[in-house]
């Protein structure tokens, strides 16, 4: 029995298409079914993109089967994750998870199932991640764990996600309560992690994402990561994007998607700290400058700051 896939989607056509191309070349994907979760417009002005897009997730062939849910309103990323995510994995007892904007690689849905299979009674373990940040991995494993997950292409199951916490008022009387965890948290999952927290907590921004690590990092739980990345990221610097609007200052390398056969022989705990280097602000500087000593990088840099600042503006 293969996990079934959640697709989220809302008004982004062209990454939405290479999202779904890249699953249907995978492996797995005849043998897999998938669930496409498409958004309501937030206004007027995005009725015709979510609509084309609508147009496009209906023509979707070569799964197992298919199953369409469209939203009337518009709930926002959390919303649509952890409703959708509830919803198919309380049927399902597993899922494999998917935004408009990841695209994999073909062993992609091989390693996610076979991960899900072999940690399932593992009650350290809380996620399985696709996409991996490049580090100086010396035990040349097929896999490594780390406290911080990856929402770029993920899995889990039933018993660990109705664990999880969402909920805004009890995370922020944990903090409330214990003025060290969030040096702790910091410390674990990266020095952006209580910044975004407290954001999420007061609604800044719309990330169902770092609560959901919080609540494992205070359960001391691991994510499951590839050596190499079996997703990337195509949202990033798109004037269409909700929350990658920026540069991506992740580093990765991509595997080739022909190995379909992994090996989880023993736990590998990753504790080099080149891993949460992409969450520093320094890295992210640095990132920007090294961009004006590379061919084409200042355009790069100019086109970030429009879609950033600019077109904000004058809208």
């Amino acid at each position: 029995m293969l996990a079934p896939i959640c697709l989220f989607t809302y008004n982004r056509f062209e990454e939405t298409k290479q999202t779904v191309e890249a699953l249907q070349n995978n492996f797995l994907a005849k043998q897999s079914e998938l669930f496409v979760f498409s958004d309501g417009p937030k206004n007027n002005d995005n009725i015709q993109r979510v609509d084309l897009v609508r147009a496009y997730i209906k023509t979707i062939t070569g799964f197992k089967r298919i199953t369409l849910f469209e939203s009337s309103k518009n709930k926002g990323l959390a919303d649509s994750i952890i409703h959708g995510v509830t919803k198919i994995i309380n049927e399902h007892g597993r899922v494999i998870v998917l935004e408009d904007d990841l695209v994999t690689t073909r062993n992609f849905l091989d390693f996610m199932n076979q991960a899900l299979m072999h940690f399932s009674n593992d009650e350290t373990i809380y996620s399985i991640s696709g996409f991996v940040p490049l580090i100086n991995n010396e035990h040349k494993l097929d896999y490594y764990l780390h406290e911080r997950s990856y929402p770029w292409g993920w899995a889990t199951w039933k018993e660990k996600w109705n664990q999880v916490t969402f909920d805004k008022n009890k995370i922020l009387s944990i903090i409330e309560n214990d003025k060290l965890v969030l040096n702790a948290f910091e410390s674990k999952c990266g020095k952006d992690a209580p910044r975004m927290l407290i954001n999420s907590i007061k609604g800044l921004n719309n990330s169902w994402y770092i609560r959901w690590v919080f609540s494992n990092f205070l359960d001391k739980k691991n994510s499951v990561f590839p050596t190499n990345s079996l997703v990337s990221n195509v949202g990033f610097n798109s004037e269409s994007s909700t929350h990658c609007d920026g540069l991506s200052t992740y580093e990765f390398n991509l595997d080739d998607g022909e190995n379909r056969a992994f090996e989880f022989i023993r736990f590998e705990k990753n504790t080099d700290k080149y891993f949460l280097k992409y969450y520093s602000k320094e890295h992210k500087i640095l990132f920007r400058l090294n961009l004006l000593f590379k061919k084409n990088g200042y355009k790069l840099l100019i086109k970030e700051l429009k879609i950033k600042y600019f077109n904000r503006w004058f809208q």
